[in-house]
C-alpha cells in the first residue's frame, strides 16, 4: 500500500495509540490517518486506562516498553478487560521480541518491530481491522437471524415447529409436568431449556441429568443423594439433583432408559415431593418443575412392561413432540444459515453463502441424525470452505451422493390416483425448496405459470 491508497470505508477504524515517545506516536498516527483511520494518542499505560475504560476502539496499538518494561502488557490486559471486541498490536524493540511473543499468548493480535516500515505497519493494521470488522459483521448477522427466526434459540417456521413453540408458551408458566418426545438429535434439550426460561422459575436453577447408561445404584445416588457412611467412599453427605434443583426446574433426559425398580422410587418422589438420601430414613422436602424427555416410544415400553404406566401418566402432563428434520425440510435453509453464521463467527471467518444446488442437496437429504447431524455437517463445510460460496461439490460425499431421497416415498405409491400423486409431488417439492416456486417449477419440469395454476387448482399455498 502506498501513501496515496485508500482502504475500504468499512475499515476506517477507531484506533488508540499508546506510546511514551511523542514523535513516534505522531508518526504512527499520521500514517494511519492518511488512509482514513481515526486515531487517539496517549503517552502511557496510566492515561490509556481512562480511554480504554470509557472510549470505544476497534484497535489498540501500544509500545511494549514505556514507563515500565511491561507497560504494554498492562495496556493489553486493560484492552482485553474494557474493549473485548478490539484487537491489540504490540510495537517492540528488537530485544523485546520474546516478551512480544508472550503477549501473543496473552491475546495480542500481532507485534511489529522498530524501526517501523510504515507500509508494513499499515497493512498489519488493515488486517487487524478486517478481523474486527468480520467479527462485528458475523455478530450482526447472527443477531438478525436469531431475531428473525429464533424463539429461545429454536430455529424454524414449519407447522411442526410453530406447534412446538405454541405449546412451550402455553405450558411454560404453569407447573404441569412436561414430557418431550422425539428422535435423537432433534433438540429436545433445547426445548426443555425453553420451557424453563418461559416459566416463573426462569431465574432459579435449571438442572439437567441424563438417565441413560446409569446403573440403578448410581442413578439412585445421583437423583436422591446419600448420607455420610452410606457406602464405602461416602465420606460426607451429598445432595442429589432433586435437592439441588429445589425451587427450580429439573430436566431428566432419556427417562425411558431408567430401570423399572428406579421408576417406582421416582414416582414416589414426584407424588410426595420428598426424597430420602441413601443411608438414612429422613425425608427431605423438595419442590421442582419436572421436565423429562425420551427418544423411545413409552407406550411400547409399557406394553413390554419395561416402563410403568402410572409413572407415564405422572410425567406426561403435557407432551411436546419435536418432529424429525425430514418432516420439516422447509426449516433446513434457516438452520443452515444459522449454523453457518455461528461457526463462521467462532472461526472469525466471513459467513459463506450457499449455492442453490448445494442448498437443494441439503434440503433433499433425509438427515437420520436430525439437527445435530445437520449442524455437524455445516460446521465441517464452514471449516473446509476455501471461498465465499459453498457449492454442491463442497457437500460431504455421504450426503451429496446419497440416493435414498426418502422424501419421494416411492415405495408407497401403488394404487394412488394421478391427481393425488401430482398434488403430493408439488407439495413436497415446495417444502424441499422452502417455498421457492421458481426452484420448485424447475425441479418438477414445468413452467412457473403452470405451477401457479396447479397451486390454485389443488388449494396449495
Amino acid at each position: 500500500m502506498t501513501g496515496n491508497e485508500e482502504i475500504h470505508p468499512e475499515l476506517h477504524a477507531q484506533i488508540l495509540i499508546v506510546d511514551d515517545e511523542v514523535e513516534h506516536a505522531e508518526v504512527m498516527s499520521e500514517a494511519l490517518r492518511r488512509v482514513g483511520h481515526v486515531c487517539t494518542i496517549v503517552n502511557g499505560a496510566v492515561t490509556a486506562e481512562d480511554e480504554l475504560r470509557f472510549g470505544a476502539f476497534d484497535l489498540v496499538v501500544t509500545d511494549l516498553s514505556m514507563e515500565e518494561e511491561d507497560s504494554g502488557l498492562r495496556v493489553l490486559e486493560l484492552a482485553r478487560e474494557h474493549q473485548p471486541d478490539a484487537e491489540t498490536i504490540m510495537v517492540t524493540a528488537h530485544g523485546d521480541v520474546p516478551t512480544a511473543k508472550a503477549a501473543l499468548q496473552g491475546g495480542a493480535y500481532d507485534f511489529i518491530e522498530k524501526p517501523l516500515d510504515l507500509e508494513v505497519f499499515r497493512n498489519l493494521v488493515q488486517r487487524a481491522c478486517e478481523t474486527v470488522r468480520l467479527r462485528h459483521h458475523n455478530t450482526r448477522l447472527q443477531d438478525q437471524v436469531d431475531a428473525a427466526y429464533g424463539f429461545e434459540g429454536i430455529i424454524g417456521d414449519s407447522p411442526g415447529i410453530r406447534k412446538v413453540i405454541q405449546t412451550i408458551k402455553q405450558v411454560g408458566p404453569s407447573m404441569i409436568p412436561v414430557l418431550i418426545t422425539g428422535e435423537s438429535g432433534t433438540g429436545k434439550e433445547l426445548i426443555a431449556a425453553a420451557v424453563h426460561r418461559q416459566s416463573k422459575r426462569a431465574k432459579k436453577r435449571y438442572v439437567t441429568f441424563n438417565c441413560a447408561g446409569q446403573s440403578e445404584s448410581l442413578l439412585e445416588d445421583q437423583l436422591f443423594g446419600h448420607a455420610k457412611g452410606a457406602f464405602t467412599g461416602a465420606e460426607k453427605d451429598r445432595e442429589g439433583v432433586f435437592e439441588y434443583a429445589d425451587g427450580g426446574t429439573l430436566f431428566l433426559d432419556e427417562i425411558g432408559d431408567m430401570p423399572v425398580t428406579m421408576q417406582s422410587k421416582l414416582l414416589r418422589v414426584l407424588e410426595t415431593g420428598e426424597v430420602v438420601r441413601l443411608g438414612t430414613n429422613d425425608a427431605r422436602s423438595t419442590e421442582v418443575r419436572f421436565v423429562s424427555a425420551t427418544n423411545r416410544h413409552l407406550s411400547k415400553l409399557i406394553e413390554e412392561e419395561t416402563f410403568r404406566e402410572d409413572l407415564y401418566f405422572r410425567i406426561n402432563g403435557a407432551e411436546i413432540h419435536v418432529p424429525p428434520l425430514r418432516e420439516r425440510r422447509e426449516d433446513i435453509p434457516q438452520l443452515v444459515h444459522h449454523a453457518a453464521g455461528r461457526y463462521a463467527a467462532e472461526m472469525e471467518k466471513p459467513m459463506p453463502a450457499f449455492s442453490e444446488p448445494a442448498m437443494l442437496r441439503l434440503v433433499a437429504y433425509s438427515w437420520p441424525g436430525n439437527v445435530r447431524q445437520l449442524f455437524n455437517t455445516v460446521q465441517k463445510m464452514v471449516v473446509m470452505a476455501t471461498g465465499p460460496v459453498i457449492d454442491v461439490k463442497d457437500v460431504p460425499d455421504d450426503i451429496r451422493m446419497s440416493d435414498d431421497d426418502e422424501h419421494l416415498h416411492l415405495g408407497s405409491l401403488a394404487g394412488v390416483g394421478i391427481d393425488r400423486l401430482e398434488k403430493e409431488a408439488i407439495r413436497q417439492t415446495l417444502a424441499m425448496t422452502a417455498g421457492n416456486r421458481e426452484q420448485a417449477a424447475e425441479l418438477l419440469g414445468i413452467g412457473e405459470r403452470t405451477l401457479y395454476r396447479k397451486l390454485k387448482e389443488y388449494g396449495l399455498k
